[in-house]
């Protein structure tokens, strides 16, 4: 099949160049033969170029005055009706006035003005419908919509406000704004614990986390409020009690794009649910199982609460292995890797890579027919400077970064995270400030060669394999596979083989790791302050070895 060709230009005088390059930098993606005439070049040029090199699409810009821009369209629309006639399409971009005279020639087939999401522009390029007000013009599952905008990542971030309201309204201008490809409603404590148990509610705790829903019909208005814009999907927390129960519900009220649920947390070990450690390993097992039993992605959110926590970052990189372990199997089709940066904060932006490319070089392994790993990135939830102008610079240089391992999916963390609930209005400034980085990012070299991540990598593997390795030694004979054996795992936490400082004095976890950041990485160290191995840790435990 013959390759579609695309020629374009910046018209008469015009001499800037960067909306053209970006849009032919879309257009090879898209599958095209790009050809970039350059700038200021006359209208008999680029009609000859585009008979020359038997264009099918010619794209034109200019960014000057709007008059002189209508009188210089003008004429090119005059010029190029003949080859118009025979079936070459023309489109337009420059800034918002004179786009606004191209469209009103009504020779052009698309006026870009810059406001437009990449993802427009790309469907355009694919030939799809051009977007708009339907739901039918933007996928509605989270791996056709991951599909439809790469090489682009889709964009999610955690929205919800004290009052239904509130986040009702904010919903609606996200979605105007097409700021977002996903949603991740933000509910309150009360809603994740005790929906089903309104006698266990504390109505002076409602709305205290996030938006204070209370019935299936408050999700469907969630939901509703959503169909608008570029109708973004919705997901929500996965609850700490009634599990399926909830599940049902999301499926049923707010079409859940994923789910994400950890493997080891919200339960008594981290006070934000009712089940013991290791009756809610199994209820997250039994989760994951009835999610891809429906086709509907799970992620596992687990590593980054160890590393939160300020546990190591084998620990870190083995808890994200268990976890995409147990999502296959347990039956999930389509697993949301997610890799949280800077945490615990401090970590040098080499070791955040290496810490996360070995997370992948311990899962790629596990792929195969009928399990498919999605890559999700986000920024560290603690590691926000309060200053809002130094927050929006960590924002943008960590999504930098983070393009450097091609994120299917990227999370937002707003840049107003350390100082308030993001509102509406953030989530549309943070929004922006990520595409950005992300587009400037798809040209970068590629950080991951550093001979320096390599090094960690392999020490970051052999590490998590000592990790994996104690674990097995803990299972008793009848267990079976000790990676998905809920006691044996919940006995890797209380031996310590999993730990983390932050569990001091927890009734499950033993808090008796020290770590500490050294030359950019977060290692275990003994009581000096001097590294040691994972292999050196464990061997101080009391384990109860079977």
């Amino acid at each position: 099949m013959k390759q579609r060709t695309v020629i374009a230009a910046a018209l008469g005088e015009c001499v800037h160049v960067a909306g053209i390059s970006n849009f032919l930098r879309l257009a090879e993606s898209a599958g095209w033969r790009t050809v970039f005439l350059g700038p200021a070049v006359p209208i008999e040029d680029v009609l000859r170029a585009a008979q020359r090199e038997d264009a099918e699409l010619v794209g034109v810009s200019y960014r000057l005055t709007p008059e002189t821009g209508e009188r210089l369209l003008g004429d090119f629309a005059e010029a190029a009706s003949d080859l118009r006639e025979r079936g070459i399409r023309f489109a337009f971009g420059g800034t918002p006035p004179v786009a606004e005279r191209a469209n009103a020639l009504g020779f052009f087939e698309r006026a870009f003005d810059g406001s437009e999401p990449v993802e427009e522009i790309l469907a355009y390029l694919r030939g799809q419908p051009s977007a708009g007000p339907r739901e039918s013009n933007y996928p509605q599952t989270t791996i056709e919509r991951i599909k439809w905008k790469s090489p682009y990542p889709i964009l999610r971030h955690h929205f919800g406000l004290p009052t239904m309201e509130d986040t009702l309204n904010g919903i609606e201008k996200i979605a105007d704004a097409k700021a977002l490809d996903v949603i991740s409603l933000g509910i309150d404590q009360d809603a994740q614990e005790n929906f089903y148990h309104p006698e266990r509610q504390n109505p002076r705790r409602k709305g205290a986390g996030g938006v204070p829903v209370r019935s299936a019909e408050d999700y469907r208005a969630l939901h509703a409020a959503s169909r608008r814009g570029n109708f973004p999907l919705l997901r929500t927390y996965s609850g700490t009690d009634d599990f399926i129960r909830l599940a049902e519900m999301y499926a049923d009220t707010i079409n859940i794009a994923w789910c994400a649920i950890p493997l080891f947390w919200f339960n008594q070990m981290d006070g934000r649910g009712p089940w013991g450690l290791e009756g809610s390993i199994r209820e997250h097992q039994q989760v994951m199982q009835w999610y891809g039993q429906h086709n509907i992605p799970v992620e596992l959110n687990e590593p980054h609460h160890w590393g939160m926590r300020d546990a190591s970052d084998a620990v870190f990189v083995a808890s994200a292995f268990l976890s995409a372990y147990n999502a296959r199997a347990f039956g999930v089709k389509d697993y949301i890797a997610q890799m949280m940066f800077n945490s615990p904060p401090g970590l040098s932006d080499a070791m955040d890579l290496a810490k996360m490319l070995t997370i992948l070089d311990l899962i790629a392994p596990l792929e195969r027919g009928d399990f498919k790993v999605w890559k999700q990135t986000r920024i560290g939830l603690l590691s926000h400077p309060l200053d809002p102008e130094a927050a929006r610079g960590h924002l943008a240089a960590s999504t930098y970064l983070q393009m450097a391992l091609r994120p299917d999916i990227y999370h937002i963390v707003g840049h107003t995270e350390a100082d308030h609930a993001a509102t509406a209005e953030d989530v549309i400034v943070a929004s922006r400030v990520a595409r950005r980085a992300i587009q400037n990012a798809l040209g970068a070299p590629d950080m991951t060669a550093d001979p320096l991540i390599a090094k960690r990598r392999a020490e970051l593997a052999a590490e998590a394999d000592t990790i994996l390795d104690a674990i097995r030694l803990l299972a008793p004979p009848e267990a079976g596979d000790p990676f998905t054996d809920a006691f044996t795992l919940a006995r890797a936490v209380t031996s310590g083989i999993l730990d983390a400082p932050q569990l001091v004095n927890n009734q499950f976890g033993r808090g008796q790791v020290r770590t500490r950041i050294l030359n950019g990485a977060c290692v275990s160290v003994d009581q000096s302050g001097k590294a040691i191995s994972e292999r050196e840790r464990i061997t101080g435990l009391t384990l109860p070895i079977e």
